[in-house]
């Protein structure tokens, strides 16, 4: 707490929270690691921080009960909304994710409130689940008279990792600020009159104005490079000066080599990273055909080396205030159809500096806009491939709910890959540049599952869930008068019919499977979560993987949590057979 300004009692540090989806009674753990407000019957104080920072990239994550509402502000002055937004279909200036308004009497009645900019989405997950917030904000600034001469501006904002505001500039403080006045330093504040918060993992990272730069460049370019190590000991075809970190020279699209060379001067003595990404060399590179790589030098030191395999890399060095010559060799010697860009892009930040692209080229706007998927009053469904964890998945169906709630399952492993809530889906890549990659992208605050088939057949309950099942098939889908789909399955001896609904006005999604198996005698379970950590709620819930979502059962239905040989946590529902047939169903709830 030393962190803070002292404050009222509303404000302690704690272990853990309970907080009940519908509004119950609240639980605490006691224990350090998360800062809680809880509204007192006394008075009820923000929490500001000890630094006060200008330029900010700032991260945490929040946790809102049900109905609640707080906020935080850069510099004390410029508020993003926190609030309970769960499932909101048309989100406003105060919710979560919001640039909050500023208010000003003089305008008229019921025009005081203006520049109040909602989500671009609202991805905001249920009461009690925690959720990401990143903000980048760039402060005001002054002249060394005090007179400002550029706004505050929220450079981005993400919640739960999906973009919520961009480039939004703030002309002054938002409403009810904590300062009236505008200054290139505040400190940082939390709301905590409003509503209850609990609030974790805070990390930030502050800058001045200073920047660093590279100039003076000069391109060599080549014609015989084959491998990083060719520049030692081959001869330029010629030389230019460019401005842009770009292959300039004359060369095909897909054969090319250079060495640039440039001054970079820094503002301060520290450690500088950077970060160098050859947009060619794409990030699944298979063995022994590497089309490329780079090498970036400071000083004659080599800082990143980007080997080839993927086109990433970075690296970090101490350098002291001042000018220092840089070299970066890099080569491409054929093209992947899927990596089709021939950009070079070269990061640094510092001490004090912000993370800046040195010298990019300027770029005419791609000529194909978003082709995305929309739902209005119908269930629509999108065949094409998703990316699950690192492995793309092409035998899938991607389903969107009129009430927002999204999914995703591989048809060919009976496999439910991920739900999330937004917008539905991007399918750009399965039409712009010849559709070579087929995905589709989810448009939304995504949870992503374990990646293993939803039921098998066990010798017993503690037998190890397996990763495929030999003889599964997907048969056919129905196409039910909503739009939804109901999917059939075999596997040895068992059919399975799967279907999935959405519930309380989209803030559920309900997951059904009926089974038919040919032995009666048949020990049959369901996968409905495989996590870090499973635990069950005072309210009956399931909160999986650190509440990022919860798991909701029928009543009396008797789950099993059990513990994998590498720590990970599984829970399994076991299907009660009546004669052949049975069922599970369960809902899944973020």
């Amino acid at each position: 707490m030393n962190e803070f300004q002292p404050t009222s009692t509303n404000w302690q540090l704690v272990g853990d929270i309970f907080y009940d989806l519908n509004g119950g009674k609240s639980k605490i753990t006691n224990g350090t690691g998360v800062l809680l407000n809880s509204l007192q019957k006394g008075e009820n104080q923000a929490i500001m921080s000890t630094f006060e920072h200008g330029d900010i990239e700032l991260e945490l994550d929040f946790m809102m009960p049900k109905g609640s509402n707080s906020g935080i502000y850069l510099q004390g002055r410029y508020e993003v909304q926190l609030f309970d937004s769960w499932a909101e279909q048309d989100p406003k200036y105060s919710d979560a994710g919001a640039i909050y308004q500023r208010w000003d009497e003089n305008r008229g009645d019921g025009r005081e409130g203006y520049e109040g900019h909602p989500p671009l989405v609202n991805v905001s997950r249920a009461p009690g689940l925690w959720q990401s917030l990143r903000i980048v904000f760039r402060a005001p600034r002054f002249d060394s008279q005090g007179k400002k001469v550029s706004n505050a501006k929220f450079l981005s904002v993400y919640q739960n990792d999906v973009l919520v505001q961009k480039n939004i500039e703030v002309t002054g403080p938002t409403q009810a600020a904590f300062f009236e006045d505008e200054k290139a330093l505040g400190p940082l504040v939390i709301q905590g009159d409003h509503g209850g918060v609990a609030i974790r993992d805070i990390k930030y990272k502050t800058y001045g104005a200073e920047t660093v730069t590279l100039t003076d460049m000069k391109l060599s370019y080549y014609d015989s490079i084959k491998t990083i190590n060719d520049f030692a000991k081959a001869p330029p075809k010629g030389e230019m000066d460019i401005d842009v970190l770009a292959h300039l020279a004359p060369a095909t699209r897909n054969e090319f080599s250079g060495t640039i060379e440039g001054t970079l001067t820094v503002p301060s003595d520290g450690e500088y990273f950077f970060n160098l990404n050859l947009a060619w060399v794409p990030d699944d590179t298979p063995p022994g055909v590497i089309n490329g790589a780079g090498k970036f030098f400071i000083d004659e030191k080599e800082v990143v080396y980007v080997d080839g395999v993927t086109g990433k890399a970075n690296g970090s060095t101490q350098l002291t205030a001042g000018v220092h010559k840089i070299k970066l060799n890099y080569f491409k010697t054929f093209g992947h159809w899927y990596a089709p860009s021939n950009d070079i892009t070269l990061t640094v930040e510092g001490n004090g500096v912000a993370q800046t692209a040195l010298n990019v080229p300027m770029r005419a706007d791609d000529p194909v806009g978003q082709i995305a998927v929309k739902v209005t009053d119908k269930t629509v469904m999108q065949r094409g491939f998703v990316m699950q964890h690192g492995e793309k998945r092409t035998h899938t169906v991607a389903v969107g709910e009129p009430g927002g709630a999204n999914y995703a399952i591989d048809l060919s492993r009976g496999e439910l890959l991920n739900v999330w809530r937004g917008d539905f889906v991007e399918t750009t890549p399965m039409w712009y540049g010849r559709g070579e990659t087929q995905l589709m992208l989810p448009l939304g605050n995504v949870i992503e599952f374990g990646g293993k088939p939803t039921i098998a057949a066990l010798p017993n309950k503690d037998s190890v869930w397996p990763d495929e099942i030999t003889g599964f098939e997907y048969t056919e889908y129905e196409v039910l008068k909503n739009g939804n789909p109901v999917i059939l399955y075999k596997m040895p001896g068992v059919n399975i019919r799967e279907s999935f609904e959405t519930r309380d006005s989209g803030k559920k999604l309900g997951h059904s499977l009926e089974v038919t198996a040919e032995d009666q005698n048949a020990q049959l379970y369901c996968l409905v979560a495989q996590a870090s950590k499973i635990e069950k709620l005072p309210n009956g819930l399931y909160a999986i993987d650190d509440k990022s979502y919860y798991i909701e059962f029928e009543k009396k239905t008797s789950p099993m949590v059990r513990t994998t040989s590498d720590g990970s946590q599984e829970l399994i529902l076991p299907v009660k057979l009546n004669g052949n047939a049975g069922k599970v169903s369960y809902s899944i709830v973020w």
